[in-house]
């Protein structure tokens, strides 16, 4: 990964929001059964993520689910005249802090199906991901590259928490 650069902007996503645009950014979110996904597009340099919390809904407060969110993603894409097969796709997040584990699909596992599903519908690979597991993880986006920094939480690290192992 290329170091990041100095003079980016710093945005904080949080749930139920998303970031798109062509200026460099380093886009930091935390997420637990909560799915992100990142679209970018490497001839204009333009970017997205997401933070969606649950499944499927409807328009009303859309960016709250990862349906509408995706589909809203992409919109913003074509408005700009991306086309969807031009866009690099990573997915993260879905984990089952709970630890229901079992046949019974917890939300975040369904986050990721979801995500998945619509993904494949719109024709679009997933090109990396990070999703499942028992352990929130911590994002930074780097709009201007598409790269993802990842950091697995350790159990008992909260949202925009600073300490860590590492792991």
């Amino acid at each position: 990964m290329n170091p990041p650069a100095t003079d980016l902007a710093a945005v904080y996503l949080k749930p139920g929001e998303l970031h798109f645009g062509a200026a460099p950014s380093a886009v930091t979110t935390v997420l637990g059964s909560c799915v992100s996904v990142t679209m970018f597009e490497r001839a204009s340099g333009t970017a997205a993520i997401c933070h969606a919390l649950l499944p499927e809904g409807d328009k009303d407060d859309a960016l709250r689910y990862v349906d509408t969110s995706i589909h809203r993603m992409l919109a913003m894409f074509s408005a700009r005249g991306v086309s969807p097969a031009r866009l690099e796709v990573k997915l993260f997040g879905g984990a089952d802090l709970l630890g229901t584990g079992g046949s019974r699909i917890g939300v975040g596992r369904r986050n990721v199906e979801i995500a998945r599903r619509v993904l494949s519908t719109s024709g679009l690979a997933v090109a990396a991901a990070d999703v499942g597991g028992t352990r929130g993880r911590k994002l930074i986006f780097y709009t201007h590259t598409g790269e993802v920094l990842l950091k697995r939480l350790c159990r008992g690290e909260r949202r925009g928490a600073g300490k860590g192992t590492g792991r």
